[in-house]
């Protein structure tokens, strides 16, 4: 159904492709920039990656005015305000941001600072506080799963209140998303896998979401259809480059999709899951995902019969009888889940992922708390959420 009223937006140019890479200088002077601040993490700039980005700018003779690279796997706010003075002691005029979701969320929390002149970055959380263009940024994802490099939204970890903050703004898109296959060749499999679930999870949720629309029903029934698709591909083959390729862009199609119709209660409990007992994204939508759409069920089964098409493809969608088309989907997904666990030791509860069961009340009140509840299809409570930790404990 059409809604009365719906917004969508997706300003991020996007550069996809092997070479994309070098293409980078040409954007930053359309952007008016020729001093950025790379910002990357410390297993990248050991693997040479950075220094390929650096390179491509050099090629285009651009230097940058210096170079982060100790952003941790769940960054945090004092990361943040760290990385804001050096690029206000370099006097830096631009970010260009390499690696996965903690890389690139950083960056987006550097850019609120640097473009706000402010110093505490709680002062601006919540959403479209920001009232201004902020400096320009080219994200340069390094996962297949997060989708910030087309995504309004960055997520900043509070490790003083073991929570984490959401800042939600149409100038938090980048200016740029390039995606090079050739940055994710190294890609670990369990990694790759975990990623891939992340970027389902999207999809997914932002399909069943009550802000959804056609434009990003569109490009979340693309980026299932690519994951289901490549993403077993990768995992099999990290080598593959038209499988990395292929899930990039599924990354961000289901980035831009969730960016616009937002997510649900999966990723409200996922985001209370790293908070309170330090759960990798990817690995926590894993385990989730499934348990969320057995409780959403019943509000959005339809909706779950119609992905049975991009999940399981034209075949089992037709010989599958209607009424059993919602359970036929949660079971494909369950299933993906299975075999990367069989294939990589991927976690599929949250006991395996090394949640205890004495955090569990307080992952259920951090989650009630997340803003990503408000999207979701059915109501939830407490206890409700208690009920789906229970399940997949």
């Amino acid at each position: 159904m059409l809604p009365k009223y719906y917004e969508f937006q997706n300003a991020a140019k996007i550069l996809s492709g092997r070479n994309a890479l070098e293409n980078i200088p040409f954007e930053l002077k359309n952007l008016g920039a020729s001093r950025p601040l790379l910002l990357t993490d410390r297993v990248l700039q050991d693997m040479g990656l950075s220094e390929e980005v650096i390179r491509s700018l050099a090629a285009g003779g651009i230097e940058p005015g210096g170079v982060f690279a100790d952003i941790p796997a769940d960054s945090s706010l004092e990361v943040v305000r760290e990385i804001a003075g050096l690029y206000r002691d370099r006097a830096c005029d631009s970010l260009v941001a390499l690696g996965g979701g903690s890389v690139l969320d950083t960056a987006k929390g550097v850019n609120i600072l640097v473009s706000s002149g402010h110093e505490d970055l709680r002062e601006l959380m919540g959403v479209e506080i920001l009232r201004r263009r902020l400096r320009p940024l080219i994200a340069i994802p390094t996962t297949a799963g997060t989708g910030s490099e087309a995504t309004l939204v960055a997520v900043i970890a509070d490790p003083e209140h073991n929570i984490k903050l959401e800042f939600i703004s149409y100038h938090l898109l980048p200016d740029v998303a390039v995606l090079d296959p050739r940055l994710t060749l190294s890609l670990p499999p369990r990694v790759t896998a975990a990623t891939g679930m992340d970027a389902l999870a999207h999809a997914v949720e932002a399909y069943t979401s009550i802000q959804k629309n056609p434009v990003s029903d569109a490009y979340a029934w693309s980026a299932i259809s690519l994951i289901r698709d490549y993403l077993p591909r990768a995992v099999a083959d990290g080598r593959n480059e038209e499988a990395r390729l292929a899930m990039a862009n599924a990354a961000l199609l289901a980035g831009a999709a969730f960016s616009n119709a937002m997510v649900g209660v999966v990723h409200a409990i996922g985001h209370a899951c790293g908070g309170v007992s330090r759960v990798p994204h990817g690995v926590a939508m894993a385990v989730l995902l499934p348990h969320g759409m057995e409780y959403n069920r019943d509000k959005v089964g339809e909706a779950y019969g119609e992905l049975l098409l991009p999940l399981a493809g034209a075949e089992v969608y037709a010989r599958t009888p209607g009424q059993a088309r919602a359970d036929k989907a949660i079971a494909c997904v369950r299933e993906l889940g299975l075999k990367f666990q069989r294939e990589t030791g991927l976690p599929l509860t949250l006991r395996e992922a090394g949640v205890v069961e004495q955090d569990l009340e307080r992952i259920a009140q951090t989650a009630l708390n997340d803003g990503a509840i408000i999207a979701n299809p059915k109501e939830v409570d407490f206890e409700d959420i208690m009920g789906i930790l229970r399940r997949a404990f």
